[in-house]
């Protein structure tokens, strides 16, 4: 309890003027509640006063002893800490800290947020509005389990400082955080990113679902929103989830290691390619094992994550469908030949073998393996129709067939 004065030294010589006058050295709970202090605090400055007299009642500077003696202790250790883990905060700091110096007495984490701010490696956050419930898309799968959801983005380009433009692809798995490739692709296009994921899916196996932005190369303007890219992707058994368009905050994790990746690997920029994909590899393996997730309670993404049990195919797999069902064949253009006119399917299934049956005497029902792609119709000279798909199963989601395939 403080003192109710603002000269503190004038209000300990009044409680010692008191103190003395009384009779026997008793009441010292009566004058400690007319001072308005603690009988603990009461008593430390009569114990004060015994030992030295009034220069004991003067106020004294600086910290405690034990603090001093913490921070003598702690203050260069995190300072070095500090300068190899620059993206680190109090918590990931501790959590390094206890790696580095195992069995030590370390400081709190709240300790070390206040020693970050005194010696300046951190800066103020701004005061940003706070955003809205976050809207949950209708279809997603939660990506609760290692290998349920790959989040799959290209970053941005940027150059090197010898002027070549990198453009790298990153991969993460949603429920463990694990990085799985930071590559540059060139242009980013469908044949190049094609080769990376094949060979994820060779090393690390097939997740359940992708999850994406609805952009080039990842989506089209077609049926289902898939480009050649994503159907190929489909075709393996893997689950395609777009965002909203524009909408980055679909998507928030990713952006987040997005945010660390370009602090840690991009600025500044290395001299050339090779260098800056050495740089990329570099900080994924460090990302993965060396930083600490406070959402998995403080273990890194390498603690949590292990290869699918779903392996990539040696032979390209087939769809099967019932043999009263038509056969289509589209061309290299997507198109397929209907009542004497070509008809548009979609630039996403060139040379693919689709299913088609009958629901009118003018409409035939289009599938791409299990999923409804849309519908053609004899008065409809455009092409295929496609289905209000996400309205009912969310983005990518499968529509049941009303038999099986």
């Amino acid at each position: 309890m403080s003192w109710k004065t603002n000269d503190d030294e004038q209000a300990r010589r009044r409680f010692i003027e008191e103190r003395l006058t009384l009779k026997g050295g008793g009441g010292m709970r009566g004058l400690c509640r007319r001072h308005g202090i603690s009988r603990q605090c009461g008593y430390k400055w009569w114990g004060r006063f015994k030992e030295e007299g009034l220069r004991g009642l003067r106020r004294r500077g600086g910290l405690q002893r034990s603090v001093r003696r913490l921070r003598q202790r702690w203050w260069e250790p995190l300072r070095r800490v500090r300068q190899s883990c620059r993206d680190f905060g109090p918590k990931k700091l501790h959590w390094e800290m206890q790696r580095v110096y195992p069995g030590a007495h370390l400081p709190a984490v709240r300790t070390l947020a206040r020693w970050l701010t005194s010696l300046g490696l951190v800066k103020p956050a701004k005061r940003r509005a706070r955003p809205g419930p976050p809207r949950r898309l209708r279809g997603r799968l939660a990506g609760r389990c290692v290998n349920d959801v790959w989040t799959v983005d290209l970053k941005g380009s940027f150059p090197t400082r010898a002027g070549q433009r990198v453009n790298p692809l990153t991969v993460r798995d949603l429920a463990s955080g694990y990085v799985l490739c930071v590559q540059h692709v060139g242009t980013g296009n469908e044949q190049v990113i094609g080769r990376v994921m094949r060979r994820l899916f060779r090393r690390y196996g097939l997740p359940r679902a992708l999850r994406m932005d609805n952009g080039a190369p990842f989506g089209a303007g077609g049926p289902r929103g898939w480009s050649r890219l994503a159907a190929t992707w489909v075709k393996l058994g893997v689950r395609i989830e777009y965002g909203r368009p524009r909408c980055p905050q679909d998507n928030p994790a990713h952006e987040q290691m997005h945010r660390v990746l370009k602090a840690g690997a991009c600025r500044p920029a290395s001299l050339n390619l090779v260098a800056q994909q050495r740089r990329f590899e570099r900080w994924r393996q460090r990302y993965n094992h060396r930083r600490p997730l406070e959402r998995s309670y403080l273990r890194p993404p390498a603690a949590l994550y292990h290869p699918s049990a779903r392996r990539l195919p040696k032979t390209p797999p087939c769809w099967t469908y019932p043999l009263d069902w038509l056969r289509l064949y589209p061309d290299a253009k997507g198109r397929w030949q209907w009542r004497k006119r070509q008809r548009l399917i979609g630039q996403a299934f060139p040379h693919e073998e689709l299913g088609a049956r009958s629901v009118g005497p003018d409409t035939l029902a289009v599938y791409f393996g299990p999923h409804l792609i849309g519908t053609l119709h004899a008065g409809d000279l455009a092409g295929l129709r496609p289905v209000q798909w996400r309205q009912s199963t969310g983005a990518g989601g499968a529509a049941p067939l009303p038999c099986p395939p």
